[in-house]
């Protein structure tokens, strides 16, 4: 009950649509309960005495009844179908915009192609379940009672078969629900697996493509596609069983009134008329039960996506603005005191530790070290994307929790490893830096991230339509386009993340001189894997596995520290070859 107390509470304004459609559906469902005992008048009186207006009559409101039935039909179904829809819709928006607010960790804590199937299959499937339930879950418990009393006046000798047919089907529905349901859930879970195979797939083309990988791919999604399939296909096996199961009760139920009707109708006990009109609403009840059996059957799987779909909705977000007051970044000093980060909690080690560093407000820093020391963790907790596990990230001297998450991010700028570009034209891509951007200032950041160098060589320019994840332009281009939506932003905190590895060093020169003009006032951090990157920051800091092991200008680090000795000479030999 409360998974369906939840999921009531997204119906909103579609209450209405929800409202008209029970009620069509109560209506409908009347005018059918009256045809049986118009029929059965026909029948007794009508065909008895050979009265044919009376025939006629009641027969012209068997033909009412059913035309407003129809009618109401109809209605209802469109009730449903608006309120499935809304509901659905609802659902999507309210998990899209707890997706939203998840943190990093949150988001570590789900696939990405769980969290599409959640959002699309799980939520279909309870838009399903309103649409296509809400007729038959309202028209057959009204169907069955009153069929059931009907059958009972008409003749309660008969109605006893009940008694008998109900329980056998209740018993045979519970068996097929209790085995199906857990069915469900591992559905939708192998739904996500193919997902991921195919989101795997089509991201890494091009890999793929070079190493001739299509057939190993290929028996990859052969493999989840064949779980996916086995799992359906025993779920609907057993779900289907519920039709046979019916149908053997159905018919068992009218062969035993028909005997016992008859006998009764031999020994004068029961009219003609009446066993007719005895049947129609046995044929009812047996329909509503069935009807009923396959709602549950929906309302099964539909609790099984809602349960996934609560997964999200009741993620709790560990990175808010509980703390947070009224103030903003002004200078862009950082300063990292005593900070540890585990990426999960209770984790054997520490991906940080204790972490002292001062970064001054205007300093330009560069960050070095070897693969796996943190370098892009370190700099991910300054605009929170991250909490800190033990220790203070503080900005302008203050802690970050202090800062509200929307001007903290918004006066930090970040041009993360791996750059993402998104659907749409080159200028479009820009303004995610700054939306009302004028015409000279978005020139004015492409000077300076070089973007100027290759904007005239693209098809329509600044209004060049770029694919999903900038596919159409080179890695070094991505990189610079980047850099540019970043100052569009004019930051107090500039963070360049291995942002220029694919650019030639004569124009990561360019940038560097750029940016020094561009945004004389703000921190810049640089990390990066070339030492020429960083050779002209205010100072360096060398990384070893989540320790900071030295701080120094280039000069004071190549004449005592043994790491960066390391690389500047690896890179020299490298560069000599």
């Amino acid at each position: 009950m409360e998974l369906f107390r939840r999921f009531g509470a997204y119906f909103h304004s579609y209450r209405k649509y929800a409202v008209l459609g029970v009620l069509c559906v109560i209506s409908e469902t009347i005018f059918e309960l009256v045809i049986p005992l118009i029929m059965a008048d026909l029948v007794d009186i009508g065909v008895a005495n050979g009265d044919t207006a009376y025939i006629f009559r009641q027969g012209w409101k068997m033909v009412a009844c059913a035309v407003l039935s129809m009618g109401l039909g109809i209605g209802s179904a469109r009730f449903a179908a608006l309120c499935g829809h809304g509901l659905a819709a609802e659902i999507r928006k309210a998990e899209y915009r707890k997706i939203q607010s998840f943190s990093f960790s949150n988001r570590d804590r789900f696939h990405t192609e769980s969290l599409v199937t959640r959002m699309t299959s799980d939520v279909t499937t309870i838009q399903n379940a309103v649409t296509t339930g809400m007729r038959p879950g309202v028209r057959s418990p009204i169907m069955l009672l009153t069929s059931t009393c009907m059958s009972f006046l008409i003749s309660p000798r008969l109605a006893v078969v009940f008694l008998v047919a109900a329980p056998a089907l209740g018993f045979a529905l519970f068996q097929i629900v209790s085995r199906v349901r857990p069915l469900y859930t591992r559905m939708q879970g192998a739904v996500d697996q193919v997902n991921r195979i195919v989101r795997e797939n089509l991201a890494a083309v091009r890999v793929v493509k070079a190493y001739v990988r299509g057939d190993y791919e290929s028996a990859k999604f052969l493999e989840v596609n064949e779980d996916l399939r086995a799992i359906s296909d025993r779920s609907f096996r057993l779900a289907a069983l519920n039709m046979p199961a019916m149908q053997l009760v159905m018919y068992a139920t009218i062969l035993a009134i028909l005997w016992i009707g008859g006998n009764m109708i031999v020994q004068g006990q029961l009219l003609v008329g009446k066993l007719t009109g005895f049947l129609s609403y046995v044929l009812q009840v047996l329909n509503s039960l069935m009807l009923m059996s396959n709602v549950f059957l929906l309302l099964t799987r539909a609790m099984a996506s809602g349960r996934r779909i609560l997964e999200v909705l009741d993620e709790e977000i560990d990175i808010t603005d509980d703390r947070a007051q009224a103030v903003e970044v002004e200078r862009g000093e950082i300063r990292f005191d005593h900070v540890s980060f585990q990426y999960r909690s209770g984790a054997a080690e520490y991906v940080l530790r204790d972490v002292d560093l001062t970064m001054e407000a205007g300093e330009t820093v560069g960050i070095i070290g070897g693969t796996g020391s943190a370098k892009s963790t370190l700099v991910q907790l300054i605009p929170r994307l991250y909490e800190a596990t033990e220790g203070t990230v503080l900005v302008d001297g203050r802690p970050v929790e202090q800062y509200p998450l929307v001007h903290l991010r918004d006066a930090i700028a970040m041009v993360l490893q791996k750059n993402t570009l998104f659907s749409g034209t080159v200028e479009e891509n820009l303004r995610w830096g700054k939306a009302d951007a004028t015409e000279k200032e978005i020139r004015e950041a492409c000077h300076v991230a070089c973007v100027d160098e290759f904007i005239h060589r693209l098809e329509k320019g600044y209004q060049t339509e770029l694919g999903q994840g900038g596919v159409n332009v080179s890695g070094g281009q991505k990189q610079r386009l980047c850099i540019a939506r970043a100052l569009l932003k004019k930051p107090k905190v500039l963070i360049l993340d291995d942002s220029t590895s694919a650019v030639d060093m004569v124009t990561e020169a360019k940038i560097r001189e750029g940016l020094a003009a561009y945004l004389p006032h703000t921190t810049k951090i640089i990390i990066a894997q070339r030492i020429t990157s960083v050779l002209h920051a205010d100072k360096i800091v060398i990384l070893h596995d989540g320790r900071v092991d030295d701080v120094g200008t280039h000069w004071e680090l190549l004449d005592r520290n043994r790491i960066y000795q390391e690389i500047y000479h690896s890179q020299q030999e490298g560069a000599g070859l």
